[in-house]
């Protein structure tokens, strides 16, 4: 799938969070929301992106704006993820890729000179239209929640 680009209009999704209720993209209608793409759960650039976006996300909820997760992890390795760091964020289970594939946030990816197939690291600012704001993709771990919500309050 092909990258996502502003104005492009944001798939639809319905995907188990930590605790096994549905959350679905469209649950967000009429409010801005960062959908964040990680690889996986208790790694060390996966941990230091989620507790930064946890760190901040007073600033995200004064700004509207609510913040969510998905990675390929199951919903019990999602709820222990949150409990060993005292997450704030909710985390979604795309288990069968499909989502993360519809984003452009599954494929190819090149890390130390090695080729495989797995999670891009990528960011979507979804509005309350449900268009794309902005998206970013191949992202640098820490630092990124800091500069996301700077786009937003920009």
């Amino acid at each position: 799938m092909a990258h996502l680009e502003t104005g492009d209009k944001a798939p639809d999704f319905a995907l188990p969070d930590e605790s096994g209720a549905t959350v679905r993209l469209s649950g967000f209608a009429g409010r801005r929301v960062v959908v964040y793409f990680y690889p996986a759960d208790d790694t060390p650039g996966c941990t230091k992106e989620a507790c930064q976006f946890s760190d901040r996300f007073d600033g995200y909820a004064q700004a509207g704006v609510e913040v969510v997760g998905i990675s390929p992890d199951g919903a019990e390795q999602h709820r222990r993820f949150r409990e060993k760091y005292g997450l704030k964020v909710r985390l979604l289970s795309d288990l069968s890729h499909e989502v993360m594939e519809s984003y452009g946030a599954w494929g190819e990816k090149t890390l130390y000179g090695r080729k495989s197939v797995g999670v891009i690291r990528s960011t979507m600012l979804i509005g309350p239209d449900g268009l794309i704001e902005r998206a970013w993709y191949h992202v640098k771990a820490d630092g990124h929640a800091e500069k996301v919500l700077a786009a937003i309050t920009a």
